[in-house]
């Protein structure tokens, strides 16, 4: 595999190539032949720089809303080791390769080492060494698999309960802890060598509207901005290697025009560049996005859009051939020289930085143990509350998962007693179709809260909560993750052996009325 750049001169490439070297289009682990040979020519043939792996394309931001099934591959891992392998061997210049892990590989290839969700960290107080861990486990991850760059990590602030796509992908409310804690992330994937990417500037986290679908709207005044989106970015700027635009309108910083950020000239060049004084990388979010699509032609129009505003890489560029000759033909010599220097520059950090492969398996389980202990959160009642609870008896009722340790642990069986142990287990991480539970699931869960005393377990993202009367519980503990190691914690929480220690980094919309 490629790993250095130097049998390549940068001052040799034509100006094509350059511009080549500026597109990512997307690479589909579960991809047909055909399509993985039109990539390879795509690579060849074009001289493009970087590539970004997805699951498959029914998995895709295309698809977020889509009916296509989305096919599982016990075999994923392999496939990525392969197809890495084949796309660098079409490559004349060695491909960056990048990935979103944000919580580890697992975000898109299955059957590899998942990590908590950031807003499962984030429920830690304290717990910086913890984060650092998390980012240094998934870069080594990442490196083992001959992945340079993890478009890493989420530094939006949590300031909506409705936010339909960043919820658990965010480390909470708080801009200094979201700031803190990204800093950590960022460190630990700083000392293996891997590169990273702050996202979704200029902050995305007080959106109603999912990106996916629809272009969000933030109407702030710049000095509320520069207060609460903007505060990570202004402080983690000197340890980015690339910051991540996303497809959001925020008027305040483009002149009162309501236009996608990703391909405003008005914020990547006037503000973030000139104002905020950001020399580094500048990446678009995904540009196959409905928030673009929908108002643009597939003719490479968004791709020329995306470059003339300011973004030095393209990230799932769909139409590259067409984009590499319309910006030849409407961008100057020395705007492409600009971001190919930019690029080149991380291409060459990432090739000297690598580190060596190593066993990652070892460490996995403590890491997930410890963070399973830290960030449990007693949301509402008492460790006495739960202590008479259990030793009064009670019913154990579980939704949507029909086992599980915690089950296995604590399903006696006691029918006579109306008061319920209620586990739930989301079936989607996603809010969704209200989270994968349906009607009557959702209407079971209320009426067990009306009309029996209840203590609930939450498996899952938090925000479940906002569908729920959850206040008319004894005790509400939200476990965040349902690993096996997140499940036997909360066995030794309701036992009374383990503590609570973490606590609700986000707001409800829902006070449990």
């Amino acid at each position: 595999m490629p790993n250095n750049l130097e049998p390549v001169n940068p001052h040799d490439l034509s100006l094509a190539e350059k511009v080549g070297q500026l597109f990512m289009p997307a690479a589909f682990i579960n991809d047909s032949e055909e399509e993985i040979t039109r990539l390879e020519q795509l690579i060849e043939k074009r001289s493009i720089g970087s590539i970004c792996f997805f699951h498959s394309r029914a998995s895709a931001a295309t698809n977020f809303e889509g009916k296509k099934e989305v096919i599982t591959n016990e075999k994923s891992y392999e496939r990525l080791l392969y197809l890495i392998n084949r796309y660098q061997k079409a490559a004349k210049i060695p491909l960056l390769i990048a990935i979103d892990a944000e919580w580890g590989l697992a975000m898109r290839i299955e059957n590899t080492n998942q990590y908590p969700y950031a807003i499962t960290l984030g429920a830690m107080q304290e717990q910086e060494e913890l984060v650092f861990k998390v980012g240094q486990a998934i870069a080594e991850d990442c490196l083992n698999a001959g992945i340079h760059w993890n478009l890493a990590p989420v530094v939006d602030i949590n300031l909506n309960p409705l936010n339909p796509v960043i919820g658990y992908r965010s480390f909470g409310d708080n801009k200094e802890k979201v700031t803190a804690y990204a800093d950590a992330f960022l460190e630990g994937m700083t000392s293996v060598g891997i590169l990273n990417s702050i996202k979704h500037f200029p902050g995305h986290g007080d959106t109603a509207t999912d990106s996916h679908l629809g272009l969000p709207i933030i109407e702030k005044d710049k000095s509320t901005l520069l207060e609460e989106e903007l505060y990570p970015y202004l402080k983690l700027m000197h340890k980015a290697d690339a910051i991540m635009v996303g497809h959001l309108a925020v008027p305040a910083l483009a002149n009162g025009k309501k236009e996608a950020a990703s391909i405003s000239k008005n914020i990547m060049t006037s503000f973030l560049r000139q104002e905020l004084g950001w020399e580094g990388l500048i990446i678009s979010d995904a540009l196959n996005m409905h928030a673009l699509t929908k108002d643009h032609p597939g003719d490479g129009a968004i791709e020329t859009l995306a470059f003339v505003g300011g973004n030095d890489v393209l990230c799932f560029a769909d139409h590259v051939n067409d984009g590499i000759e319309k910006i030849l033909e409407k961008a100057t010599e020395s705007r492409i020289n600009e971001s190919f220097n930019r690029f080149w520059d991380l291409k060459q950090k990432s090739f000297v930085a690598k580190g060596k492969t190593k066993d990652t398996s070892q460490g996995y389980e403590v890491l997930m143990h410890q963070i399973a202990q830290e960030s449990l959160t007693l949301l509402q009642g008492s460790t006495a509350d739960i202590t008479v609870f259990r030793e009064g008896g009670y019913q154990f009722l579980q939704i949507g998962k029909p086992d599980g340790v915690f089950r296995e642990a604590l399903d006696h069986n006691q029918p006579t007693n109306k008061a319920t142990l209620l586990s739930i287990f989301p079936r989607q991480v996603k809010p969704k179709n209200h989270f994968g539970f349906t009607k009557e699931e959702l209407a079971t869960i209320k009426e067990v809260l009306s009309q029996h005393p209840t203590i609930i377990y939450l498996f899952g993202n938090p925000f479940v909560l906002n569908l729920l009367p959850w206040s008319k519980a004894v005790a509400v503990v939200v476990v965040y993750q349902d690993f096996e190691v997140f499940q036997k914690n909360a066995v030794a929480h309701f036992n009374g052996i383990q503590a609570a220690k973490g606590k609700l980094p986000i707001q409800l919309q829902n006070h449990g009325g």
